[in-house]
Parts: C-alpha cells; structure tokens; sequence
C-alpha cells in the first residue's frame, strides 16, 4: 500500500546582497504557484527539543504589513495550540494578548484593513 505524500516548495529571489525581493510557493495540491511578501515557518527538532525557525520578508512588504502579518499569525498560532492541546483558558489568554498587540498597533478589526 502507498502512501499519499504532498510537497510544499518555496522559491526566493535574492539580489545582490542576499536580500529576497520575490518570495513564491507552490503545493502538490495546488495547480498555480502563488507570490508572498514572507513566510514564516517553524520546525520541531524531536532530537535536540528545539524548534528550528525560517523567517523571510521580501524588500516591497511594509512596516504596516508586517504587523497585519505578526497579529495574524500569532492568532491563529492560538486556534492551532487550542486545538493540538485542548488548553482552551491559555488560548483565549493568548488570544487576550493579540487584541492588545492590535490596540498597541494601532491594527483595526478583525481584517485590520
């Protein structure tokens, strides 16, 4: 019996300096590659108890944009602990904290448009 297996691939342009200025992914389930302004990926590392991290933004994404994409993130980091750990009290004071990162950042609603 085989075993399904998909791929997600990330391409990044650099310029002269090693700094990315284009950022695209793609997925085995996906027809198209998509572009991004940055990618944030973390790894567990069983052996050493680490987590092993990729952070990558490329030169056109906005001070703005970045803290979209950090209160974003760390929302939907709470959904994802609540559900791998059933720990519904942290998330929620997880999720407390977002809504104060998104005052302090003067980041609006739910869409922070």
């Amino acid at each position: 019996m085989s075993k399904n297996t998909s791929e997600i691939n990330f391409t990044v342009e650099l310029d002269e300096n090693k700094v990315p200025e284009k950022i695209t992914w793609e997925a085995t389930d996906n027809e198209a590659s998509d572009e991004c302004k940055a990618v944030m990926m973390s790894v567990w590392d069983e052996e050493s108890q680490n987590t092993l991290r990729i952070d990558l933004w490329n030169k056109e994404m906005t001070v703005d944009e970045m803290k979209k994409f950090f209160h974003q993130t760390l929302l939907t980091m709470a959904d994802t602990f609540e559900k791998a750990t059933n720990e519904d009290k942290m998330a929620m004071m997880m999720r407390d904290f977002c809504d104060y990162f998104a005052e302090k950042m003067d980041l609006k609603g739910p869409g922070q448009n």
